[in-house]
């Protein structure tokens, strides 16, 4: 056998070992379309950038809480059969906090409202629409003495609220600055 045909047979081998392995891969799913990935591309930043357009009161959050929280969270965040969402303050000081809620742990209004629109309710997050995550926002930041009971959150007043332990964390030095 020449050394061309050697070359010409180890090359038609090499091409048909790369296609046995080829057919071998499982084949699985489809490169993801911009419209399922836009659908989970929904973070919020603790200053507020990315947080959607929407907005609700404190009452209208009292209507949401009682039909798609209160089962987990309790009468007015009170806790039971999860969380606490309501007190807490001045409970944080020391080695083991006694209760981290959202009116004496949280450090971000943006965080809190993109945990609940990202996670709640538990049996089936990601269902709130943006107008009650708001307004679910505004509702536990009422009962935590946060917010006034006629003020309403959307994207320009959230980013505004000031937690109660918003200076209880260290910033990551690579975080953006939040005023």
């Amino acid at each position: 056998m020449s050394m061309l045909e050697r070359s010409i047979l180890a090359a038609a081998f090499s091409i048909a070992a790369g296609l046995a392995v080829a057919a071998d891969t499982p084949q699985l799913g489809q490169p993801i379309s911009e419209a399922d990935l836009a659908a989970w591309d929904i973070s919020v930043g603790p200053n507020g950038v990315g947080l959607p357009a929407g907005k609700g009161t404190v009452a209208q959050g009292e209507a949401v809480y009682a039909a798609k929280c209160q089962a987990c969270h309790g009468e007015k965040g009170a806790g039971r059969p999860n969380d606490v969402l309501v007190g807490g303050f001045d409970s944080l000081p020391g080695d083991k906090p006694a209760l981290k809620t959202v009116g004496s742990f949280w450090p971000y209004p943006t965080t809190f409202f993109d945990y609940v629109r990202r996670a709640m309710p538990w049996t089936s997050p990601k269902t709130l629409t943006n107008d009650e995550v708001y307004a679910v926002a505004a509702y536990v930041f009422s009962l935590n003495g946060i917010i006034k009971a006629d003020e309403v959150m959307d994207a320009q007043t959230l980013p505004k609220v000031r937690m109660p332990n918003r200076d209880g964390f260290t910033p990551f030095p690579r975080s953006p600055k939040v005023d």
